[in-house]
């Protein structure tokens, strides 16, 4: 994941300290204008170097190959990206403005007296401390921004994506666990009331319909991810916030198929009026990408009747908790994908 391994930033006193530290244990090494030389290159080096690493450690945000717009979305919502980026350009500056001191310091230390040399030097230590102390506020939100998206589930949005979406208690994170490999995987956004239900299947664990023909083979190599997302597409869109709606937005750059789930029963507390007009805003909120509707537990024959399947409009139907249909379903979130993997020859 793209933001897991970024580094911890110095705060403006933590790299003052390791920059003068180092510089004076560099003079201490030599003696006369030599030393003072040396302690200038020292911290200037050391500030400019680390204050450029911050900057570099992270993704270009301008730039689709460094930052999918998946995870540039959840940024936005998390932490601010414009705010982040303003933080990155003023500390980028502080480099430049360090290395540009001892550009302009380094000639007086070499031809003059100790005495006066050790005057400039002190003077280039005060405005390199005042540079970083400058930018203090900015590393600080830049460190706080690391470490609230380091920890972001890692979702590839590369790969073929199911989402699974309808209100709570519906059967959703039953289905994920028994469609997938990864039973009962989940983690945490910040903005989500439970953990996202997260895990994959192959296209060779299901069953062909067509077995042996050239789209059948190509899928069996194809690997699926099925994600369900409690406290984001669980609620109409009037009672998500604006972080919550921000985080939606990021799914629509991940979903390639939508299936949304409903209770005919409406034994998960909501009646089934409510639960399509889940359905049709989030249809709406997801025209770009197949949208199917799936009626679960229709092993309850005392609630299904021909008039509840018409007002469902229901593309599929099954029984999670007896396994009637649930391949076709998955297979069905399959084909409406329809995703053919890029050969190697095609590169």
């Amino acid at each position: 994941m793209i933001f897991e391994d970024l580094p911890t930033t110095p705060t403006s006193e933590e790299l003052i300290d390791k920059a003068f530290s180092r510089a004076a244990r560099a003079g201490n090494a030599k003696g006369g204008l030599e030393a003072q030389q040396s302690m200038l290159q020292v911290a200037a080096n050391i500030i400019s170097d680390n204050l450029e690493n911050v900057v570099t450690a992270w993704p270009d945000f301008e730039y689709e190959d460094d930052v999918h717009p998946f995870y540039y979305e959840l940024a936005d919502a998390i932490v601010d990206v414009d705010e982040l980026r303003q933080s990155l350009s003023e500390v980028m500056w502080a480099s430049r403005k360090a290395r540009e001191i001892h550009q302009e310091y380094q000639p007086k230390l070499r031809k003059t007296d100790v005495d006066t040399a050790r005057k400039f030097r002190k003077q280039a230590f005060a405005r390199l401390a005042d540079i970083v102390e400058q930018v203090d506020d900015e590393l600080l939100y830049i460190n706080k921004s690391r470490n609230d998206l380091r920890d972001l589930p890692e979702i590839n949005p590369d790969e073929p994506t199911i989402v699974v979406a309808g209100y709570p208690n519906v059967g959703k994170s039953s289905f994920v666990n028994d469609v997938t490999n990864a039973r009962g995987e989940t983690a945490s956004y910040p903005f989500t009331t439970r953990g996202i239900g997260l895990g994959h299947f192959e296209g060779a664990d299901l069953s062909a319909e067509s077995e042996g023909t050239e789209r059948s083979a190509m899928r069996d190599h194809v690997r699926y991810q099925i994600v369900d997302t409690p406290g984001l597409l669980d609620r109409p869109p009037a009672e998500r916030n604006e972080i919550e709606s921000q985080a939606v937005s990021a799914v629509e750059h991940l979903a390639d198929c939508m299936l949304v789930m409903l209770d005919p029963s409406a034994e998960c507390g909501y009646p089934l009026a409510s639960q399509l007009e889940l359905r049709d805003s989030i249809a709406a909120q997801f025209e770009d990408v197949p949208v199917l509707t799936v009626a679960n537990k229709v092993d309850r024959t005392d609630v299904w009747d021909d008039s509840l399947a018409d007002e469902m409009n229901a593309d599929y139907t099954m029984s999670v908790e007896t396994g009637e249909d649930v391949e076709t379903v998955l297979r069905a979130a399959v084909d409406a994908i329809d995703h053919r993997p890029k050969l190697p020859f095609e590169e």
